[in-house]
């Protein structure tokens, strides 16, 4: 016997897919570093955090697990090192601003859920879909979740940190597989990095669809994502998942 396919399984990234941050970076920086009576730039800062992001990231993948560290730890030392890139390099007097950051950035407050996001998760539990979260974040994501009141939507929130596995290593989607009790085929992620949330997820088998976003595509990533796999926006992915499933193939059982 055979029937049509039918997704089962929906995984979601987070950051920039269903939130994004109220403030940019280098404004949020700046904000707490003038309650603190410290004068920065918004722009060098936000610069300046890209670097030491970036450089963290290459010399301590997933918050610096594997060598000791903490995700808090993690996040200070980027912080630091941002104020010092931009210029501010009293370490004494910057350690109580990047305390005060970590902290802040688990509160709703800092975090807007993005255009469309609750409506589409309630539509995909009508449906009667199991939700879940594969994201490349640390263990506030829960708090923040919650607080944003979408933690509800998702039977589990699986993190890098808490997995040890930062996508798009397959491990974390396979864990999330097992958790949900899933094949592949009938599983699909939804996020908008083109390695980590769309090859990834497809490495292993699921569905992937790629949240485009307002800002124009890279010509060599659209080129690659199947335009039924694209969504410009999350008020996209139930249509797409009723074409899918019209389209795919036949599952024998």
């Amino acid at each position: 016997m055979a029937h049509r396919l039918q997704i089962r399984l929906l995984t979601w990234d987070v950051k920039d897919t269903l939130l994004r941050l109220r403030h940019p970076v280098g404004q949020e920086y700046a904000t707490k570093a003038r309650a603190h009576g410290l004068q920065v730039e918004p722009a060098s800062l936000g610069r300046a955090f890209r670097e030491a992001y970036r450089a963290q990231s290459l010399s301590f993948p997933n918050y610096g697990l594997s060598r000791g560290l903490t995700s808090r730890q993690w996040w200070l030392d980027v912080v630091l090192q941002t104020f010092y890139l931009a210029g501010a390099r009293d370490a004494r007097a910057v350690a109580p601003i990047a305390e005060q950051l970590y902290d802040d950035f688990c509160k709703p407050c800092t975090w807007q859920v993005l255009a469309g996001a609750e409506a589409t998760l309630r539509g995909c539990r009508k449906r009667g879909l199991r939700l879940a979260v594969v994201s490349n974040f640390d263990q506030r994501l829960e708090d923040i979740l919650m607080g944003l009141g979408l933690r509800e939507h998702f039977d589990f929130v699986l993190t890098s940190e808490a997995t040890g596995w930062p996508k798009p290593d397959p491990r974390i989607f396979q864990e999330a597989l097992r958790l949900a009790q899933v094949e592949p085929a009938v599983a699909a992620h939804i996020g908008d990095s083109y390695p980590c949330d769309y090859k990834g997820a497809r490495a292993v088998g699921m569905h992937s669809f790629l949240v485009a976003g307002p800002e124009p595509l890279d010509p060599a990533v659209k080129d690659s994502v199947s335009q039924e796999f694209l969504l410009p926006s999350l008020s996209h992915l139930l249509p797409a998942l009723d074409h899918l499933e019209a389209s795919g193939p036949e599952l024998g059982i």
